[in-house]
């Protein structure tokens, strides 16, 4: 009987660990970076990971100098910062990938991983933007994207921490407190 109970043990942990592993994660996402070279996003588990659909074009464009700032300052300690340029609102990210590069490193001296223009809204999202935006998954942070400079934030275990919308900037101080709060974890 012993043996029959620590078999059925067994087997609804291996079990919960096999759906554990198949359950959605931002980890089980790839995107194209700025380079064209595949990145998942797996590689940054054990990082706060800070994902922020970005424009070239846009009023919220000079976020990408406090971007910048908050990841120097915190990189040391776990953070990562994606930018991943999308071209859904107002035409306002319109250049090919080296356009973009380009723009990143010589107006704010962008050094944090970019990705290649997608899509994070309409029929073409790209999966990503489908997983973070699906409510009935992440109902925390959930929700259609409503312009450029939206955040996401993770804890190191890929567990959506917050979402900040774009008029919150990222050196705001729910931004900075959710940052801090996931770094310490």
């Amino acid at each position: 009987m012993r043996k029959l109970a620590s078999a059925l043990v067994l087997c609804l942990t291996l079990a919960g660990t096999a759906l554990a592993a198949s359950a959605p994660s931002v980890y089980n996402y790839t995107l194209k970076s700025i380079d064209g070279q595949p990145t998942s996003l797996a590689q940054f588990h054990g990082k706060v990971l800070f994902l922020v659909n970005v424009a070239s074009s846009c009023g919220y464009t000079p976020q990408y100098k406090a971007l910048e700032a908050i990841y120097e300052k915190y990189k040391d300690r776990g953070l990562v910062i994606v930018g991943i340029p999308a071209n859904n609102f107002a035409n306002q990210e319109s250049g090919t990938d080296a356009e973009i590069k380009t723009f990143c490193s010589k107006k704010y001296n962008v050094t944090f991983p970019m990705m290649s223009k997608v899509s994070v809204l309409g029929a073409d999202k790209t999966p990503l933007y489908q997983f973070l935006t699906d409510k009935s998954v992440n109902p925390q942070i959930g929700g259609d994207i409503q312009w450029n400079f939206t955040k996401f934030i993770f804890d190191r275990n890929g567990k959506p921490v917050a979402r900040f919308e774009p008029a919150i900037t990222p050196d705001s101080p729910q931004v900075i407190a959710a940052i801090e709060s996931a770094l310490k974890n």
